[in-house]
C-alpha cells in the first residue's frame, strides 16, 4: 500500500497543490486506520516537492514514485520508491529514504546511532539498507525485484554530509548506500549525474503491470533470510535449552508436524481446514520464551513453514530484535490487532506472552477475540506459550480452557504442553510455589524457610534501594518495580521527575522520605542522558536501576536481583487480601473496576513483579498492615 502513485511528473505537478498532503494524510488514514501526526504531515510538506523536483531535473519523469510505501512484514513505511527497469528488463525499486536533518552527530554509547535533536536514531543509510534488504529478501520471497537505496538529506549541509559518510566508510555495509545532501542536488547539477547520485541512471519505465504485480505482490521470506535467522538463534547461548525445556521443544515439534499433516490431508480434499493450534503453558522461568526463540529457528529450516515469532509486548519484540539484529526483520514482530503480511496456510505462528493478547470483550465472536481467530484462520499452526496468571487487565488474556473449546468448536487440531520445571529464581520450585501462594486471593502461605532463594523484607524504602545499589555497585543486575500506585505524567524527554513518591515513619517516630522516577517512557534512548535507558531496555541497560519500572516493562524480563513495592491497591485484612482499586494510577484499564474483579489483576500483577529477579527478591508494602504481615511471613534484609 502507499498513499500516492504516478509517474515522477504528475506527482509532481500534484505535490504543488494545496491539498495534496491532506488527500495523502486522508488515504493513509483510510489504509492503516491512523492519521499521521503534524510532525509527519509537515515533513510530506517540506520534502515531498523538494526530492520530485530534483527527479524532474534528471530526467526521471516518465518513472512512476510510491510516496510511504507500506512494508507488510514490517509495519514500516519507506518515504518514496522510485520503481523502473535496468538495462537487462529487471523490475528495479530505488528506496529513498528523506530526512531534514541539519545537524546530526554520534550518540555517545551508541555505536552507530545518531543525535538529532531531542531524539537518538539510527544512521539513515543503515536506515535505507534496512528497507533495501527487506524488498531484497521479501518482495515476491525475495525473487524477481532489484532494489537499491538512496539518502537524501535536501537540507544537510557540505560538512554533516561528510560526517555521516565517515561513519559509513567504504567496505561497511552502510557504504552500499549514497547520501546525498544539499550540495549534491543543487541546480547546477547536470541531469545525468544527477540521475547518477540519486541511484537511478539507466532505469526506464516499467510497464504498468509489472509495477501492479510488484504492489500486489505476497510478502514473504527468502530462504536465505531464514538460513540467517536461524545460524544467529543457534549460535547464540542465550537460547540454548535444558532438559525440560528440550523435551517441550520436541512435544511441541511433534504437534506441529501432526497439525500440518492434518492440514495437508484436508488440502488434498480441495477443503481448508482451521488451523491447529499448540498451547504451551508454564510459569515464570520455565523458558516459554527461550523455547519459542528455538523452534523459530528450527522451523526457519524447515522447508514452507514460513515461520514467525510474534509477541503482544513491544518490549520483549524490542529485546529479542535487538539481540538477533537485522535477521530479525519482518520474522520477529508484535502482534496487536492485525496478523503480519506474508502468512498462509504452511505458515507456523509462535505467539509467546500469548496472555498479554487483546481480547477486548466487545471484539469477542462467538465468545473468542476475533483477532486470534482471525491469525488461527490463516496460518497452518499456531502456537501459544501462556501463563494465566499473568493476565494483568481485563482487556487482555486468555485461558487454556478457552482454548481448548475454541479448537473443539471449529474442529482444529489441538496439543498441550505443559511447563512445570523452571529456571530462574535460582531454580527454587519452593520459591515460586511459595510466591503463588503468596499471592493467591486467601494468601494462607506459610513463613519463608529460606530454602534456595534469597527472599526478605524490606524495613523501608530506603533499606530497598540500598540493597538494589549494592548490587549494582557490585555488577550486578538489580532493579526496583512497583505497582501502578502514583502518577505517571513525566515528559518523554529526561530529566524525569521523582513521581513514585513514599512517606513512613521508623522506630524513630521521624517522618521520612524516599522517591524515584518511573522507567522512561520514549521508545529510544535521548541524548545527553546516557544513564537513562529507553523503555524497552530499562530492564536490562545500565541506569535503569535508578528508575522504578511497572508491570509493562518487567512483564516476559528477568534480571539478578528484584525490589518490590506493593502499593495500596493490594492490602492485607482479615487474613486476606483485599483490593483497593482507588488507589490505582491505572486510569484507562483498571481504577474503574469494582474491588472483586480488581483483585485478580493485583495478585497477578505483584506475582509477575516478585517472579523476575533470578537470585534474590525485596519486598516492601506502603501500607503497615500489609507490611506487617509481610514481616511475619520473611526476616529482614
Amino acid at each position: 500500500m502507499y498513499v500516492h502513485r504516478g509517474t515522477i511528473d504528475d506527482v509532481a505537478r500534484r505535490a504543488a497543490q494545496p491539498d495534496f498532503v491532506d488527500a495523502c494524510a486522508a488515504r493513509l488514514r483510510a489504509r492503516h486506520g491512523t492519521a499521521p501526526g503534524a510532525e509527519e504531515a509537515g515533513s510530506w510538506q517540506r520534502s515531498w516537492p523538494v526530492l520530485l523536483d530534483a527527479l524532474v531535473r534528471a530526467g526521471l519523469g516518465d518513472l512512476e514514485v510510491l510516496l510511504e510505501l507500506s512494508l507488510p512484514g514490517t509495519g514500516e513505511r519507506v518515504d518514496a520508491a522510485v520503481v523502473g527497469q535496468d538495462t537487462a528488463g529487471a523490475l528495479t525499486v530505488v528506496v529513498l529514504e528523506l530526512k531534514q536533518w541539519t545537524v546530526a552527530r554520534p550518540a555517545p554509547g551508541h555505536p552507530g546511532m545518531l543525535e538529532v535533536g531531542r531524539r537518538t536514531v539510527p544512521h539513515p543509510a543503515r536506515q535505507a539498507g534496512g528497507y533495501v534488504h527487506y524488498l531484497r529478501d521479501w518482495a515476491d520471497g525475495g525473487s524477481g525485484v532489484q532494489a537499491k537505496g538512496t539518502v537524501v538529506l535536501h537540507n544537510a549541509p557540505a560538512d554533516l554530509i561528510e560526517r555521516l559518510r565517515e561513519m559509513a566508510p567504504p567496505g561497511s555495509p552502510s557504504a552500499e548506500f549514497p547520501l546525498l545532501g544539499r550540495d549534491d542536488l543543487a541546480a547546477g547539477v547536470s541531469a545525468g549525474e544527477l540521475a547518477e547520485r540519486l541511484g537511478c541512471a539507466g532505469l526506464t519505465p516499467a510497464s504498468s503491470g509489472a509495477v501492479d504485480r510488484f504492489i500486489a505482490g505476497e510478502h514473504r521470506p527468502s530462504e536465505r533470510v531464514l538460513e540467517r535467522l536461524a545460524a544467529n538463534i543457534e549460535g547464540r547461548r542465550a537460547f540454548r535449552l535444558v532438559g525440560e525445556q528440550d523435551r517441550a521443544r520436541r512435544a511441541i515439534l511433534d504437534a506441529v508436524r501432526e497439525a500440518t499433516a492434518r492440514e495437508a490431508a484436508l488440502g488434498a480434499t480441495g477443503e481448508r481446514g482451521p488451523g491447529g493450534m499448540v498451547v504451551v503453558t508454564g510459569g515464570p522461568g520455565t523458558g516459554k520464551t527461550v523455547i519459542a526463540a528455538r523452534l523459530m529457528g528450527e522451523l526457519c529450516r524447515t522447508p514452507r513453514r514460513n515461520p514467525r515469532l510474534l509477541t503482544p509486548s513491544g518490549t520483549l519484540t524490542r529485546q529479542l530484535q535487538r539481540l538477533l539484529r537485522e535477521e530479525s526483520r519482518g520474522l520477529v514482530a508484535t502482534f496487536k490487532d492485525k496478523a503480519p503480511g506474508g502468512l498462509d496456510k504452511n505458515s507456523v505462528v509462535l505467539l509467546d506472552e500469548a496472555h498479554r493478547a487483546a481480547t477486548y470483550p466487545h471484539q469477542r465472536g462467538s465468545g473468542f477475540p476475533v483477532v486470534l481467530r482471525n491469525l488461527l484462520d490463516r496460518v497452518g499452526v499456531l502456537v501459544l506459550f501462556l501463563d494465566e496468571r499473568q493476565i494483568v487487565r481485563p482487556t487482555e488474556g486468555l485461558t487454556l480452557d478457552e482454548l481448548a473449546r475454541h479448537a473443539r468448536a471449529s474442529g482444529a487440531a489441538f496439543r498441550h504442553v505443559d511447563l512445570a520445571t523452571q529456571f530462574r529464581c535460582n531454580g527454587s520450585q519452593a520459591y515460586h510455589h511459595w510466591v503463588d501462594l503468596l499471592f493467591s486471593p486467601a494468601g494462607a502461605v506459610r513463613p519463608w524457610d529460606g530454602a534456595g532463594y534469597d527472599l526478605a523484607v524490606a524495613e523501608d524504602p530506603d533499606a530497598l534501594a540500598a540493597w538494589v545499589d549494592d548490587h549494582t555497585a557490585r555488577g550486578r543486575s538489580a532493579r526496583i518495580t512497583a505497582g501502578f500506585c502514583w502518577p505517571w505524567n513525566a515528559d518523554d524527554v529526561p530529566p524525569l521527575e521523582p513521581e513514585v513518591a513514599i512517606r513512613w515513619h521508623g522506630p524513630d517516630h521521624v517522618e521520612h522520605s524516599w522517591a524515584r522516577a518511573w522507567n522512561l517512557r520514549a521508545e529510544q534512548p535521548v541524548p545527553g542522558f546516557p544513564d537513562v535507558p529507553a523503555r524497552p531496555y530499562w530492564a536490562t541497560d545500565r541506569g535503569g536501576h535508578d528508575q522504578v519500572g511497572c508491570i509493562y516493562t518487567a512483564q516476559g524480563l528477568e534480571y539478578a536481583f528484584g525490589a518490590v513495592i506493593l502499593g495500596g491497591d493490594l492490602v492485607r485484612r482479615d487474613d486476606r487480601w483485599q483490593a483497593r482499586p482507588e488507589a490505582s494510577h491505572d486510569v484507562r484499564q483498571l481504577r474503574t473496576l469494582p474491588p472483586e474483579q480488581y483483585l485478580r489483576y493485583a495478585l497477578n500483577t505483584y506475582r509477575v513483579l516478585a517472579t523476575r529477579a533470578t537470585h534474590g527478591t525485596r519486598l516492601y508494602s506502603t501500607d503497615p498492615e500489609t507490611q506487617a504481615y509481610l514481616a511475619s511471613l520473611l526476616t529482614g534484609s
